[in-house]
């Protein structure tokens, strides 16, 4: 049996992979070179261009682009009016800032519990923890599959909560044929440099409610507008505008919207790509009793985000940091997504404990995410393949 590199073998690799990769090519070199040369740097007409082209893309009425995911969220959740006493139900299996977006508006997270075969939000787990305090669901696209929307919308429906879909993984995902970001009341996505998409940062939320769409406009912009029908003074001139309402700066700048636009143009050969690599990992990985392969509901077409490997621990003599140290001694860089987010010393000062979601929290335990990018070559995922299956067998029980 071949020995781990990590047991003195031989790495599978020379030079190391890492888990996340962003694509450039000469495209999106000459979109931000355009912007440079132009008259406007941010405030300028890439953001609507960005806008009709994420509307075009997803089917939603209204996008509203913004500095980041994490900005996306929290003005998602001021526009549906979630405020103190408030207790919005979102997954412990995700970025600190799908809980967090609560927080910003003085209201509890609560979290339920995630399906044990896909991973994401367990809509039976939302049901049991809904109050009449809640005024939310923040549902996570974990790895790029969409939650199960139609469960999601119906409980909301019954309970007249909002649903904001957490899409940071996910564009580029249909449900039932329809676009991630034109389902949900609102949508939020993330253009960080490891997202399918990128812009270095930038985020955006999507949504069909007019309403909606004006409160996000000035929720991203200090509350200020030059609109005439919202304002309640009479107008001094051109100049004049008026703050009608808290915002903040959460603008993007043209810079990033002329780089997004590019990208996006590339989305389908992005999530051609990705499919490709999820299947050759689903292939491999499927019949070996050491891993367990995340499943995925029939009614996402899902262009993922993250590849996660979850260990078998009845099949193996090691545990998850040793799995992963093994492979970083094979130069496969990982990494874990993610800490459950109550596990965290700011949520644990405010009451959370360990044990509320035993789910979630076992995969924790047994997860590793590896690499996933457009730029892995074939060779690349060869080597993740032979390096997963190398540990896997050398600790078998």
């Amino acid at each position: 049996m071949e020995k781990p590199a990590i047991c003195g073998g031989t790495p599978v690799r020379d030079t190391k992979i890492f888990y996340g990769h962003q694509y450039l090519d000469q495209a999106d070199y000459d979109a931000v070179l355009d912007v440079l040369k132009s008259d406007y740097l941010t405030c300028g007409p890439k953001i609507g261009e960005l806008e009709a082209k994420l509307c075009e893309v997803t089917g939603a009425k209204y996008a509203v682009v913004c500095s980041n995911g994490t900005a996306a969220l929290h003005m998602a959740a001021m526009v549906a009016g979630i405020g103190a006493g408030d207790e919005v139900i979102t997954t412990p299996i995700t970025f600190a800032a799908s809980a967090n977006c609560a927080l910003y508006c003085g209201a509890k997270p609560v979290f339920a519990d995630i399906n044990e075969k896909t991973y994401n939000i367990d809509p039976a787990s939302v049901k049991e923890h809904i109050t009449p305090a809640t005024k939310a669901v923040v549902a996570v696209d974990y790895t790029g599959q969409a939650v199960e929307l139609d469960e999601l919308q119906a409980i909301c429906k019954e309970h007249n909560l909002v649903l904001i879909e957490d899409a940071a993984h996910s564009i580029g995902t249909k449900y039932n044929g329809k676009g991630v970001g034109s389902i949900a009341d609102m949508t939020t996505f993330s253009f960080h440099p490891v997202k399918t998409i990128t812009g270095g940062e930038g985020g955006a939320v999507l949504t069909n409610s007019e309403e909606y769409y004006q409160k996000l406009l000035l929720a991203r912009a200090h509350g200020i507008t030059r609109e005439a029908s919202l304002m309640e003074h009479e107008i001094d001139g051109p100049w004049y505008y008026e703050q009608v309402d808290l915002g903040y700066n959460y603008r993007m700048t043209d810079i990033q919207a002329g780089l997004i636009i590019s990208q996006l143009d590339k989305l389908p050969m992005f999530s051609a790509r990705r499919k490709e690599i999820v299947a050759r990992y689903n292939e491999a990985f499927e019949k070996n009793d050491a891993i367990i392969v995340q499943q995925e509901i029939p009614q996402s077409d899902t262009t993922r985000h993250l590849y996660i490997l979850r260990l078998n621990p009845e099949k193996l003599t090691i545990n998850r940091r040793e799995f992963f140290d093994a492979l970083a001694a094979e130069n496969v860089c990982c990494n874990v997504h993610y800490i459950p987010v109550y596990y965290f010393p700011h949520y644990q000062k405010l009451g959370y404990k360990k044990g509320l979601c035993p789910k979630a929290e076992k995969l924790y335990d047994e997860m590793i995410t590896l690499p996933l990018y457009y730029g892995m070559s074939d060779q690349d995922l060869d080597d993740v393949i032979k390096a997963v299956e190398k540990i896997a067998a050398y600790y078998h029980k």
